[in-house]
């Protein structure tokens, strides 16, 4: 009897040694996921920009993200990010500047909240979006949406917020007014045809050199 106690009670043990170590290797897991959000965090500063005047009145601003902080973003097209601006929480998209590099656009919501103006370092600290944010659909291609082949739609419905976010870039980065009515006609075949992504798009725009960060005000830029 005492054998077989004895017998029980060494299993039991083994039991809970193993549940104790798979305990401490799940906290080990733990706090290595927490250290990796941790290192992946980016924090760089940056000068912010007003873009050159187009005759029209501007209120917002841009930065140009330092080569080292783009290179450590996982995509050289656009990118979701969140992170705080001179402290201030934020999220938005990283737009690529057609050179492998990045730049943000802060509009004077965010500038006021960051308490900057144009021609000031500001210091940022980002991280990879954890969800991919649902894109604004320009207005013609929403009508055209909805004026499209009932299999577009449920493709369109059924695709990630990433791939529409690439749809979109690719049809408001056409330069003309006639090349953006184009693409959307082409967007809404593709979409019928079961397409989930525009075809040949450099989302990058550093082989077609179709995407650029904006020009800034030189006055700012002398500053």
């Amino acid at each position: 009897m005492t054998n077989n106690t004895s017998t029980k009670l060494t299993k039991v043990g083994r039991r809970g040694d193993k549940g104790a170590a798979k305990r401490v290797a799940r906290d080990q897991r733990t706090r290595e996921l927490g250290d990796s959000k941790t290192a992946s965090k980016i924090r760089f500063s940056a000068t912010l920009f007003r873009p050159a005047a187009t005759g029209k009145a501007l209120s917002w601003t841009f930065l140009n993200l330092p080569k080292e902080a783009s290179a450590k973003l996982p995509s050289r097209s656009m990118t979701s990010v969140q992170g705080t601006i001179n402290g201030s929480p934020f999220q938005a998209t990283l737009e690529p500047d057609g050179q492998g590099g990045h730049w943000l656009k802060v509009d004077r919501k965010l500038r006021e909240a960051a308490g900057a103006e144009a021609g000031d370092v500001v210091t940022l600290e980002v991280a990879p979006a954890a969800e991919e944010p649902e894109p604004k659909v320009p207005a013609d291609l929403r009508k055209a949406l909805a004026a499209a082949a009932s299999k577009a739609q449920d493709v369109w419905s059924d695709i990630t917020p990433a791939a529409r976010r690439d749809f979109i870039h690719w049809i408001v980065s056409g330069k003309r007014a006639e090349t953006r009515a184009l693409r959307i006609d082409k967007a809404c075949d593709m979409l019928a045809k079961g397409k989930r992504r525009p075809c040949c798009f450099d989302r990058s725009g550093m082989y077609d050199k179709s995407l650029s960060c904006p020009i800034a005000d030189d006055s700012e830029t002398r500053r």
